[in-house]
């Protein structure tokens, strides 16, 4: 279980990479996907826009490699990919015992990039649907990470002032919104490499 500030009064976790250890998945689908259209995706690109939207990356990598490659399509191509792959995703155990050890004593939301089909796909594949009463993804009308606007989202409808959340994170742009959001936050990725290495 991972520690949280005294005065915490709600918990925010994204899912991909924090939750569930999927962010190899996606960069598999995201390499599949791109390579047919001439884009040898490297993964620093997928992990330095972890938990944003698929459409945004797409229209990096337009950016980036000079492509007009159709956001839509190239999503649905990406996430078809990623959902063969589901069944494989493992739970993050240490962040997954932290949701257990608070469920039921502080109210709980997932704040994530990912559309709301594959986030449900994940969370019943880690076991942790019933954890969760608010579920913010992709597909809501909310300006998503790095944006601030999806945690005070997630805040207000778990009826809790924004300071008071605490966020579990592995990635630069979640941790930039939660920054801006005013909450406090943990950096998965710093925590886990402290304990394996």
């Amino acid at each position: 279980m991972l520690p949280i500030p005294s005065d915490t009064v709600a918990l925010l976790f994204d899912c991909d990479g924090t939750l569930a250890d999927t962010m190899t998945l996606h960069y598999e689908a995201w390499h599949e996907t791109l390579l047919p259209h001439g884009v040898d995706c490297p993964r620093a690109l997928i992990d330095d826009n972890a938990g944003v939207p698929t459409t945004t990356i797409v229209a990096e990598v337009n950016r980036l490699y000079g492509k007009t490659l159709d956001a839509q399509l190239i999503t649905h191509e990406k996430e078809t990919r990623f959902h063969e792959r589901i069944h494989l995703a493992r739970p993050v155990e240490e962040v997954l015992a932290t949701a257990h050890a608070y469920f039921d004593k502080l109210p709980m939301a997932v704040v994530s990039g990912g559309t709301r089909e594959m986030v449900h796909a994940i969370l019943k594949c880690i076991d942790a649907e019933s954890l969760f009463p608010v579920v913010i993804t992709a597909d809501d009308p909310v300006a998503p990470k790095p944006s601030p606007d999806v945690f005070v989202e997630a805040a207000r409808r778990l009826e809790v002032a924004p300071e008071k959340c605490h966020v579990f994170e592995d990635g630069d742009p979640g941790i930039v919104a939660a920054k801006a959001a005013g909450m406090t936050f943990t950096d998965v990725r710093v925590v886990l490499k402290a304990k394996t290495g």
